[in-house]
């Protein structure tokens, strides 16, 4: 796991350098920083999400875990009226309440509000992660039995 102290100090020197792209990878995990923001992977994280610098400036980072193919909605990066779903703890994510049993949710499917939406495991307890809002789901952001981290979105729910 790379820490979010890290990722910033590699931030900091690409901001304060001629550099126009950094990307280095560790432990299985890929960064690319750069001064000109670029879909990589799918995703552009910026430095706001980050916990990162100045509001104005125009530097992107993208972090990609070059193990998942997370599934991803082709029309989710262009509806701007998407509510996050994000992790609220550390844990392992679960789309099921059983390896054999069918997802909680899936693509299209409507929910709402206090529907579970998936399972999170975090020190052998199953926590369950219950819709905030009424609406349809419209991306799955993470793949099943996946390490997630606090803040991390799981979904992308277009509400009613």
């Amino acid at each position: 796991m790379i820490d979010l102290a890290f990722v910033k100090r590699l931030i900091e020197t690409v901001e304060s350098s001629d550099i126009d792209t950094l990307e280095i990878s560790r432990w299985g995990t890929k960064i690319r920083i750069s001064k000109n923001p670029a879909v990589i992977g799918g995703e552009t994280v910026n430095l706001a999400a980050l916990g990162g610098t100045s509001a104005g400036t125009n530097t992107a980072g993208s972090l990609t875990n070059s193990a998942s193919n997370a599934p991803a909605a082709p029309d989710a990066a262009v509806d701007t009226n998407l509510t996050e779903v994000v992790s609220p703890m550390v844990g392992t994510f679960y789309r099921a309440p059983a390896p054999d049993a069918d997802p909680y949710v899936q693509i299209g499917d409507h929910v709402s509000k206090g529907q579970t939406l998936c399972i999170l495991e975090a020190m052998k307890l199953m926590n369950e992660l219950e819709a905030e809002t009424d609406g349809a789901i419209k991306e799955v952001c993470v793949d099943n039995a996946e390490p997630v981290e606090y803040g991390q979105i799981l979904f992308r729910i277009l509400p009613d």
